[in-house]
């Protein structure tokens, strides 16, 4: 294992002391793990609160800012944060209007993010939580019971961020964040698996001239294994997932995102969304707002996953909303 780390022990907290001194703009707890803005959230205001087990850097640390997220709160890798440490981002970013969680749909986020919501109550913070559960590859797994939780999650945290920038009350941003998810599924494939710090190797084999065809974030298995194949072809059956799962018809329209899982150069990502664009503009889809990159990765697995979002104008105009955060600008 050859990693940027001093040892698998301090990975966490070193990143989180480095994320406090490279954003004067966050307010960094390292000592209980949370992460909110420096100027703290606007009385009133709902707070959305994320988090999640560390390694899906910029996911969700990254979304902290004006437009997005008001507190998230990082596990160790791959691992769920504790219900304490969720119920201090909650108080933290309340304000006095409610709190919405954000919870990726795998077992341990989901209980501990029920149990911190439970002991948020007791505190007098009203809180509700959306599920995002849009990978289409499988359904079940040792890790989840229904669709993880992948990808949608960026878009999630984006729209209910700015609605609830705009002043929205509680209800009204969980039904959007559930709106949201409601419209977006993804699916990934992986090149290669993925190290974490702690077992020094890598989490599954893969062949150098095989894929995982639907591989999870956490590099849990997908559908099936499959021989390497021009990049074409790698999204026509992402595309083809995604879609049977969600139709498109000819003039809908779409939020896409094309996603590094962590080691893929983006050269490979531009050529992925080359294919996604002239795919979808066969079926008549109009993709009207996309982003490529590193967003949701999965430490230093080579890979891509697939996000569409059907959307519509109060969707897009919460899209295009001004976001200040470490890892999405703009407006």
């Amino acid at each position: 294992m050859k990693k940027l780390i001093n040892s698998p022990e301090t990975v966490l907290d070193d990143a989180l002391s480095g994320m406090a001194a490279a954003h004067p703009g966050l307010r960094v707890d390292t000592e209980a793990r949370v992460i909110t803005r420096a100027s703290g959230t606007r009385p009133g205001k709902v707070a959305v609160v994320s988090g999640g087990g560390s390694g899906h850097e910029p996911l969700h640390g990254g979304f902290v800012g004006a437009g997005m997220l008001a507190a998230a709160c990082p596990g160790e890798v791959f691992t769920s944060p504790v219900p304490d440490q969720i119920v201090a981002a909650a108080r933290a970013a309340d304000a006095g209007a409610g709190v919405l969680f954000v919870v990726k749909n795998y077992t341990g986020d989901v209980l501990n993010f029920q149990v911190a919501a439970e002991l948020a109550e007791d505190d007098g913070i009203r809180v509700e939580t959306v599920l995002v559960d849009d990978d289409v590859a499988v359904r079940d797994s040792t890790h989840t019971a229904g669709r993880r939780g992948t990808g949608a999650t960026l878009f999630v945290e984006k729209i209910a961020g700015a609605l609830a920038e705009q002043g929205a009350d509680l209800a009204a941003v969980a039904k959007a964040a559930r709106a949201v998810n409601g419209a977006s599924r993804s699916f990934a494939v992986a090149l290669t698996s993925c190290t974490t710090p702690a077992a020094g190797r890598p989490g599954f084999e893969l062949p150098d001239d095989e894929i995982e065809v639907g591989v999870g974030i956490h590099g849990e298995p997908g559908r099936r294994r499959e021989k390497m194949r021009p990049a074409r072809e790698i999204v026509a059956t992402a595309l083809d997932a995604v879609l049977e799962d969600q139709p498109l018809a000819a003039g809908d329209e779409t939020l896409v995102l094309v996603n590094g899982l962590g080691g893929t150069p983006l050269i490979e990502l531009y050529v992925v969304y080359k294919e996604v664009a002239d795919a979808l503009a066969e079926r008549g889809v109009r993709i009207a707002r996309r982003l490529v990159g590193n967003y949701v990765t999965s430490l230093d697995m080579a890979g891509v996953s697939l996000t569409l979002c059907r959307t519509d104008t109060d969707m897009l105009a919460l899209w295009d909303a001004p976001v200040d955060t470490p890892a999405l600008h703009w407006g």
